[in-house]
């Protein structure tokens, strides 16, 4: 299945002005410094001639890249739309105000915030403006002040005693939870007295009846859900109704399955947004925009998230603002909803294809744009397999699995994700032949000794694996291109 996008099916005369724009726009760069035109270069051929399989990215079409090359990143922006903290941002207002309305009617959200960086940016705002609406308005109310500048510091005093140590309970990082839901090196678990749910240790799954249980006993004020490790679809209205039960404030982080939910293949009880208080996403990812984030948010939490500057960010990213706007418009044409079931079907094939392999996966397969396989039952850890494959031209990344043994850092697990290279026009039989090609890959590394004992990361792949393995990969590819017709 071919997904029809502005990157894969522009027609000629697209592919040719793109080329004429990035030749242009290399030959300028290399006049000042040629070495990051050369890497610039390099970076494409690289990624041409490797299978992409990191979840957490995609290829954005040349008209969102191209967006990002222009004179708006020169304009400083702080503030909101109409309001800003400098002069002549009409045309920044302009951008943000057209990438929050596709954002709303794309999401069908009440308001959108276009101007977080990234998704730490994203989820920041999201916990401060949470703070802001549940306990620093009515904090300000019991001490009689109208606003913060009434305060003395007494009163100061008694606001933080308010804001800090609230509690969060998120899904742990080792059973699919995020760095940003309350980890504790993470500045979200400084922030918070934080607590964890997990997954049941039998399946894999969510156990909703003990995240009901743990918000119970623990009384969060806020209620974290999504993931970046947990292949499969949540009940986002059963999270309300647990958040609900416990006075909590439902946030869900959709950064990883975006996509998913703008292309409607997460419908009904699998769409955050009609369920959440407030959600958050990157913009990239399974979105296919640039990088950067968005917050989504029901009209009670809107006027918080909307002071996100200066309350958590500083001058807006405005180029990149009008690069989010051009990629939520694409997102809205049908032929994303085309593309973003191919993503799940695509998962789906590729997590057959190792299960007929004899691979192990958690939980078992997938339903959403991930894979999560155990290398351990190929005795190796995480950061073993992810060399030996980047070794044949197969880019992942290595990621813990519930009760690692090796931790965070070796890991006993790697992620596949679907995103990228169904942008490239990858079907259900091209990723049976990937899942081959990564079996063909880990049976053929061993571990390796180091001077004290066995290696965590020293591995031997047998000769002929890589060369035979880039080989195949680059047969596939050939037949999907990369940005077709796109020269340099």
């Amino acid at each position: 299945m071919t997904a029809d996008s502005s990157l894969t099916a522009p027609g000629v005369e697209y592919a040719a002005t793109a080329s004429e724009a990035y030749r242009a726009a290399l030959a300028v760069i290399e006049s000042v410094e040629p070495r990051i035109a050369a890497a610039t270069r390099k970076e494409l051929a690289d990624q041409r001639d490797s299978l992409k399989l990191i979840a957490s990215e995609n290829y954005a079409s040349p008209a969102v890249l191209l967006t990002m090359g222009t004179w708006f990143s020169d304009k400083y922006a702080e503030g909101t739309i109409g309001h800003r903290f400098y002069a002549a941002c009409q045309n920044v207002d302009t951008v943000e105000a057209l990438a929050a309305e596709h954002a709303r009617e794309l999401f069908g959200a009440p308001y959108a915030y276009a101007q977080p960086h990234s998704g730490i940016d994203a989820n920041l705002v999201a916990y401060w403006a949470i703070l802001a609406t549940r306990i620093e308005a009515p904090g300000l109310a019991e001490l009689g002040a109208k606003n913060v500048n009434d305060l003395s510091e007494q009163d100061w005093e008694a606001l933080r005693a308010k804001l800090g140590n609230q509690r969060l309970l998120g899904m742990s990082l080792e059973t699919g939870g995020h760095l940003t839901h309350g980890f504790r090196p993470n500045v979200s678990g400084k922030m918070f007295h934080q607590r964890s749910y997990g997954t049941d240790p039998e399946t894999g799954l969510i156990d909703y009846a003990a995240v009901a249980a743990a918000a119970r006993e623990f009384k969060p004020l806020i209620l974290v859900a999504g993931y970046s490790a947990y292949p499969r679809r949540v009940n986002f209205a059963t999270m309300r109704e647990i958040a609900d039960e416990v006075g909590a404030t439902l946030l869900v982080d959709m950064a990883h399955f975006a996509g998913l939910v703008a292309g409607k293949v997460f419908t009904g009880d699998e769409d955050p947004v009609p369920h959440a208080h407030v959600t958050t996403t990157t913009t990239h990812k399974s979105l296919r925009g640039p990088r950067g984030g968005l917050v989504l948010a029901t009209e009670e939490y809107a006027p918080a998230v909307d002071k996100g500057c200066p309350m958590v960010l500083g001058g807006p990213l405005s180029h990149v603002m009008a690069a989010k706007a051009v990629a939520l418009a694409e997102a809205r044409q049908p032929a994303f909803r085309e593309y973003a079931q191919a993503v799940a079907d695509n998962a789906k094939a590729l997590a057959d294809g190792f299960l007929k392999r004899g691979a192990r996966l958690v939980t078992g397969g997938t339903d959403n744009h991930l894979v999560l396989l155990d290398v351990t039952s190929f005795g190796l850890t995480g950061r073993q397999a992810e060399s030996a494959l980047l070794d044949a031209g197969v880019v992942t990344n290595r990621n813990s699995i519930p009760a690692d043994p090796n931790g965070a850092w070796y890991t006993s697990g790697i992620r596949f994700g679907t995103p990228a290279l169904t942008t490239r026009g990858f079907g259900a039989a091209e990723f049976d032949r990937v899942a081959e090609l990564v079996v063909d890959v880990l049976k053929n590394t061993e571990p390796a000794a180091a001077s004290n004992g066995p290696s965590k990361a020293k591995y031997t792949l047998a000769d002929g694996v890589a060369d035979r393995v880039h080989a195949a990969s680059a047969e596939i590819l050939a037949a999907n291109p990369l940005y077709p017709g796109l020269t340099l």
